[in-house]
């Protein structure tokens, strides 16, 4: 909303409270408008479960972005992560066997997990409210598309993230492609921007790089890599990422070429994900690997990138995102991609069906009409602007991160400072506070940011404005482009074959049948704990040792079983991309 109607509803809240007061009770009637909900009544404020598998803060929301749901739901969110609370799948176990998984829940809908819910009775349909779901039926395609893939019951019982209207061909990613090999391009820069034909190539390069940087802004000592184990699931999530950059993808435990030349077995002595370990394994000896990283979350690792204490981001959206702030750019540091002469990065097409990531209400929902009610709004244009996150894109409210002038989206000062240079202090009026630790925690992506706002007619993503390109002429972004002759990543690389993308596809795994689930449950315990412990192994023998133990226990636990199983969804899944690229 604009800064004037913003002002005017701030003072309505004002005198609202007031008489609420005095008269002794509070009334919260009407406050979401869309559809036909004029005669909502939210006069019993309640705390709602959210229950988010990607989220990666645990408790209840703060801040500001706590305070809009309150004052336009009467009720505040406390959310339940599992990457929080020890990652796995042991707090929906627990959840699911106590009959109620949340008010609200955000999940993976793949392996069958969403039809399972449904036919335990954990999911509402939400059938009964789509008629003033307004914004949220605006993409009638992906509801369709969900409903195939919820199993055999009739209704609607999630709705999926990331929906879009831009094509499957085209990319989903806006200014950077979801993986490359990001680094610190001031100090790549000061070492002459050494060449580097493939992926080993850059363990020297970093080598050099930490010996030009030994301690971070706070005095900390500065790694190459540092990891996290919070998304490991069927394997080392971190170990996964180079796959990526030589177009191949994870499903189960087959790293899948996007363009369906070849699906590897993730153990297999050749493959990718074992390159991958070996590599880690190899910059751990030469002190590149930060040795706190089995036993921190990504809140640290987070914080340390802010810090300027890790050099190497396998995503854009953890090395730019927290260190790229204009005080960085401005004095010349940051983090730019750095091309590996053979890879070939995967982009991800748009999927106007949206992912497999669903949202959906629980069967044991408070007040089903307002939960219906709040996911509606996340999927309007203010609550899609209003859930920007700390490594999010979304452009945020309007009259205070961004304002039109001249019939253009422009980032205002505060917008500046919130979202380029690490966060501020919220202004009063918005209840104070600071900027980060009051973003989303949901960590939930309803629509492609890529997307147009049809409000505005441009997109939900502030780094296509073009005033925020024209923003982003600074020192490091001068040095990349004339080292690299490119204007963007994207043109980078384009012009040099180094890209390839994935067709956005309604493709969803089929759900693993019961033997399936078992054995892959205990093999991919296995898998991680050995992958770990391969990266941090004392000497190559000993790494290879591991490895063949690995390889060894895993098959005996039944691994060919489920990899037959996951070699098939493959070759479904690289049909599904082949017919959207027709």
């Amino acid at each position: 909303m604009s800064q004037k109607r913003f002002a005017k509803w701030q003072f309505f809240m004002t005198v609202l409270v007031s008489l609420s007061i005095l008269a002794g009770c509070t009334s919260f009637n009407n406050w979401y408008r869309g559809g036909n909900n004029s005669d909502r009544d939210y006069s019993e404020f309640i705390t709602i479960d959210v229950f988010c598998s990607q989220a990666n803060y645990q408790g209840l929301q703060s801040g500001w972005f706590a305070d809009v749901v309150r004052e336009k739901f009467n009720m505040e969110i406390n959310i339940i992560a599992p990457n929080v609370a020890g990652g796995g799948d042991t707090l929906f176990q627990t959840r699911s066997a106590a009959g109620n998984i949340g008010d609200i829940i955000m999940i993976g809908s793949e392996n069958g997990r969403l039809e399972d819910m449904i036919t335990a009775g954990l999911m509402m349909d939400m059938s009964p409210y789509l008629e003033s779901m307004t914004n949220v039926t605006i993409y009638q395609d992906a509801l369709n598309t969900v409903k195939t893939f919820q199993g055999n019951v009739d209704g609607l019982y999630a709705i999926p993230s990331n929906v879009t209207t831009v094509s499957a061909t085209e990319s989903g990613e806006s200014m950077e492609p979801t993986f490359s090999p990001y680094l610190r391009w001031d100090l790549y820069s000061a070492i002459g921007s050494p060449e580097m034909e493939t992926l080993e190539d850059l363990l020297p390069v970093l080598k050099k790089m930490q010996e030009l940087s030994p301690q971070s802004e706070s005095g900390q000592p500065t790694y190459g890599f540092s990891f996290f184990s919070d998304w490991d699931n069927n394997l080392m999530v971190m170990a996964k990422q180079p796959a990526c950059f030589y177009g191949y993808d994870e499903i189960g435990f087959v790293l899948s070429h996007v363009g369906g030349r070849d699906d590897q077995s993730i153990i297999d002595d050749d493959s990718q994900y074992v390159r991958a370990l070996k590599f880690f394994f190899d910059a751990y000896h030469m002190g590149l690997v930060d040795p706190d990283s089995p036993t921190q979350n990504w809140d640290t690792v987070w914080r340390k990138y802010r810090d300027g204490a890790v050099l190497f981001s396998p995503w854009p959206w953890l090395g730019q995102d927290a260190y790229n702030t204009t005080e960085h750019l401005n004095s010349g540091k940051g983090f730019m991609i750095a091309p590996i002469n053979d890879m070939e990065v995967i982009s991800y097409g748009a999927t106007p069906t949206g992912n497999t990531y669903v949202v959906g209400i629980g069967s044991k929902a408070q007040d089903p009409r307002r939960m219906a009610d709040f996911i509606d709004w996340l999927y309007s244009p203010e609550g899609i602007m209003m859930s920007t996150s700390q490594t999010g894109s979304y452009c945020g409210p309007e009259g205070l991160t961004w304002e039109m002038v001249d019939g253009q989206p422009v980032l205002t000062d505060f917008g500046i400072k919130a979202m380029l240079e690490g966060g501020t202090d919220m202004p009063e009026s918005w209840g104070g506070g600071s900027w980060n630790d009051g973003v989303s925690s949901l960590n939930f992506t309803t629509v492609l940011p890529k997307t147009i706002n049809p409000e505005t007619g441009f997109s939900y993503d502030f780094r296509l404005w073009e005033s925020y390109i024209d923003f982003t002429t600074t020192p490091v972004h001068k040095s990349w482009r004339a080292t690299l002759e490119a204007e963007t990543s994207f043109d980078l690389l384009k012009a040099n074959n180094m890209m390839i993308v994935s067709p956005g596809t309604d493709f969803i795994a089929k759900p693993d049948p019961s033997n399936i689930s078992t054995l892959r449950a205990r093999i991919k315990e296995e898998i991680v704990a050995y992958s770990w412990n391969m990266v941090f192994a004392k000497t190559e023998d000993d790494f290879y040792n591991k490895l063949h133990e690995m390889q060894d226990i895993v098959i005996e636990l039944g691994y060919n079983t489920v990899l037959e199983w996951d070699l098939e969804a493959a070759k479904a899944q690289n049909a599904a991309r082949e017919k959207a690229r027709q």
